[in-house]
């Protein structure tokens, strides 16, 4: 008989909740992350995307919290992005109708915001500028906060954001009478600079770390693209993808004004394109993410804003058009495929002029990736896998591989087709 959520300590009327939402068994992360949360300890989540830390981190604080009251906001989820914001306040509602969140973030007006924060919300879900806007001006009040998450936390403690985090922290009392505060870091890649902040933050904490036992469902090769011809090669491969699967295609750009040129060229090109970059007013990125989710549109060209927090069911392709800043990039990016134990692919566009970048990105510890045929594949759809390609000089290579996305650091050497015939996952 399959363990249910009852059997690792959630009440059953939580189990209830979580049965009607279509969550019947824990997953390995919340099968390691759940007890000790109900203990009321501190937990470091370190898993790949896709892997439900999410529910995770979730259920241990509706069972903490028991309903709703009245006296302010007992939880504070702090998340980088707009996306991740909405996305988590509807994990909750799925979980507990009863508890009262406020989800706070930019991109849109005051008014709803500060009619819930002056309502006892139970829990805040917010993005870090538009939260301490508001605590600083006394609309939000974190004094009474007893459980804490940091999502994603290595971009939550990197520069952009660490020093409003670190304000916001200080305005969450480590404990509020006899209540202790009970803190989580969750995120798919945690560098060890990250530890620090462990350390300086929470106590003592239990350490889950996913990992995926069989093979892994993800094929991750770079193709070559003269700089001149990657727009007509990226349409050539959507047309290849419309044409052999039903799933979508995320398309990554660097910059918001490429994303937005890329996505206006591909719609001339006759695809249906929707884009999702940080100059969109909040309304058009939901909209976006509305249209992509209804399969309105084959393909989403997006900036990094999109690489955490967009959970799309049926994404089977990722395509890194620009390389990413960093290997995390790079991880989150291809994690927008292969999720729950889907299998996805991804390709990344190298030019002769991206040869710094991805040297600098290997010596970071970006993953050397194999060499995908690509006239093979535009041509009959065969996705084949070649030699590996790895730019940086015997004797620089980083010592520690980053893992791909799901899975452990190694890469199929040859495929069948574009659509996905591969070995069978190894037993478990």
């Amino acid at each position: 008989m399959s363990e249910t959520f009852q059997h690792i300590g959630v009440r059953p009327r939580t189990a209830a909740s979580l049965s009607a939402a279509g969550y019947t068994t824990p997953n390995p992360v919340q099968r390691e992350a759940v007890p000790p949360l109900l203990e009321g300890g501190d937990c470091v989540i370190e898993a790949p995307t896709g892997s439900g830390k999410t529910l995770a981190y979730v259920v241990p604080m509706v069972e903490r919290l028991a309903g709703h009251g009245s006296h302010g906001a007992r939880a504070l989820i702090l998340v980088p992005t707009r996306e991740l914001c909405t996305q988590v306040a509807g994990v909750i509602r799925q979980v507990d109708r009863g508890l009262r969140t406020a989800v706070l973030m930019g991109g849109v007006g005051y008014g709803a915001q500060l009619t819930i924060l002056r309502n006892a919300p139970d829990v805040i879900v917010a993005c870090p500028g538009r939260l301490l806007d508001l605590a600083e001006r006394g609309d939000a009040r974190l004094g009474k906060i007893e459980y804490l998450v940091l999502d994603e936390a290595d971009e939550m403690l990197d520069q952009g954001f660490a020093h409003d985090v670190e304000r916001i922290l200080a305005m969450c009392p480590a404990s509020s009478g006899r209540v202790s505060r009970q803190s989580v870091l969750a995120s798919a890649t945690m560098p060890d600079w990250v530890q620090q902040m462990i350390a300086k933050h929470l106590h003592n904490p239990f350490r889950v770390k996913g990992e995926q036992s069989q093979e892994p469902l993800l094929e991750h090769g770079f193709m070559s693209v003269r700089r001149d011809t990657k727009l007509q090669t990226l349409s050539r491969l959507l047309q290849r993808q419309r044409t052999q699967e039903q799933s979508q295609t995320i398309v990554f750009h660097r910059t918001k004004h490429g994303a937005k040129k890329l996505a206006r060229d591909l719609v001339e090109l006759g695809h249906t394109t929707a884009e999702l970059q940080g100059n969109l007013s909040q309304n058009a990125r939901d909209r976006a993410i509305a249209s992509f989710r209804k399969n309105a549109a084959e393909v989403l060209v997006a900036t990094n804003v999109a690489a955490r927090g967009i959970d799309v069911a049926n994404v089977g392709l990722v395509i890194n058009f620009e390389l990413p800043e960093t290997p995390q990039w790079l991880t989150h990016r291809v994690g927008r495929t292969a999720r729950n134990g889907a299998e996805g692919k991804a390709i990344t566009f190298l030019s002769d002029q991206d040869a710094d970048q991805w040297k600098k990105l290997r010596k970071q510890g970006a993953p050397a990736l194999p060499r995908l045929d690509g006239e093979r594949l535009l041509e009959s759809g065969e996705w084949i896998l070649t030699e590996v390609h790895d730019p940086v000089p015997a004797g620089q290579a980083p010592s520690r591989e980053r893992r791909p996305e799901g899975g452990r650091p190694r890469w199929h050497g040859r495929g069948n087709a574009f659509r996905g015939n591969r070995r069978a996952p190894a037993a478990s």
